[in-house]
C-alpha cells in the first residue's frame, strides 16, 4: 500500500518523556498526540486526503526538568538535526507537504521552521500544538500539565495506563514573584521542581473519559479538516 500511495501530507508527531503528576505515564504526551494524529488523518482519509502518519518521536525539551528523575531531554538543536533527516527523507520521496504534530509545551518547532523551509523550497512545512487547537478552558478547569483536560484525554485514549485519581496530586502552582513573569509578558523558562510540588499544574481530579473524547473528537475534526484543505492545497498558491 505505502509503495502504491501517492501520499499528499506526512504528519510527525512529537511528543516528550516527562513526568505527569503521580497518575499519568511519562509517555502521556507521546500517547495523546500520536491519537491525535491518527485520528485526524483517518478523518481526513475518509474524506479523500492521502495523509501517512510517521512514527512518533518520543523525546522533547525538557531542560527544566532534568532533576526530576527519568525526565528524558532533547535540546532544540538536536530536535532541530533530526527534524532536518526526517524533512530530508520525505523529500526524496517526494512528499511535498509536512505537519509537525505537537503535543509538549516545551517544544517549539517556528524557528526551525524558518531555517529549514529555504533548504527545502518545495516543501511545505507547518506546525500545529494539538492541545490549543480547541480552547481547553472552554471545556476543563484551568491548567497546563496533567490536569484535566490531559487526564481527560488519557482516560478516553489509554484508561488502563492512568492510575486512580484519588493518587492524583492537587497540581497546585506556584508561581512566580516577578510581576512581568507572573503576568507572563516577560518570559524564562519554569524550573519545574520548585513550580509545582507533584509535577502537575492543574488539578485532575474532575477529569471523566466521556469529556475526553469529546474534546480529543472535537481536536480530531478541526485538524482532519485542516489536513483536507492541505492536501488539495497548492503551496504556491496560499494566499488570497
Amino acid at each position: 500500500m505505502v509503495k502504491a500511495t501517492a501520499y499528499q501530507v506526512a504528519v510527525l508527531p512529537w511528543g516528550a518523556t516527562e513526568a505527569h503528576n503521580y497518575h499519568l505515564p511519562y509517555a502521556t504526551d507521546v500517547l495523546l498526540t500520536q491519537h491525535i494524529a491518527a485520528e485526524s488523518a483517518r478523518l481526513a482519509w475518509e474524506r479523500g486526503a492521502k495523509v501517512i502518519v510517521l512514527p512518533a518521536i518520543p523525546f522533547g525539551v525538557n531542560t527544566g526538568q532534568l532533576d526530576i528523575r527519568l525526565t528524558i531531554n532533547m535540546n532544540p538543536s538536536t530536535q532541530a538535526r533530526v527534524l532536518a533527516d526526517v524533512l530530508a527523507s520525505l523529500a526524496g520521496c517526494g512528499i511535498t507537504k509536512l505537519v509537525i504534530m505537537n503535543g509538549h509545551g516545551g517544544n517549539d518547532f517556528r524557528q526551525m521552521v524558518r531555517e529549514l523551509q529555504p533548504r527545502y523550497p518545495r516543501v511545505f512545512i507547518c506546525c500545529i500544538n494539538w492541545y490549543q487547537v480547541v480552547d481547553p478552558g472552554l471545556h476543563f478547569r484551568p491548567g497546563d500539565h496533567a490536569g484535566e483536560m490531559e487526564t481527560s484525554v488519557m482516560l478516553h485514549v489509554a484508561p488502563e495506563l492512568v492510575l486512580p485519581l484519588s493518587e492524583a496530586g492537587p497540581g497546585m502552582e506556584r508561581r512566580f514573584k516577578l510581576a512581568g513573569l507572573r503576568e507572563r509578558w516577560a518570559w524564562a523558562p519554569r524550573a519545574w521542581a520548585q513550580a509545582t510540588r507533584d509535577t502537575g499544574i492543574g488539578d485532575p481530579r474532575g477529569a471523566t473519559a466521556e469529556r475526553g473524547a469529546a474534546y480529543a473528537r472535537a481536536v480530531a475534526e478541526k485538524i482532519g479538516g485542516f489536513l483536507v484543505e492541505l492536501a488539495a492545497a497548492d503551496p504556491a498558491d496560499l494566499y488570497e
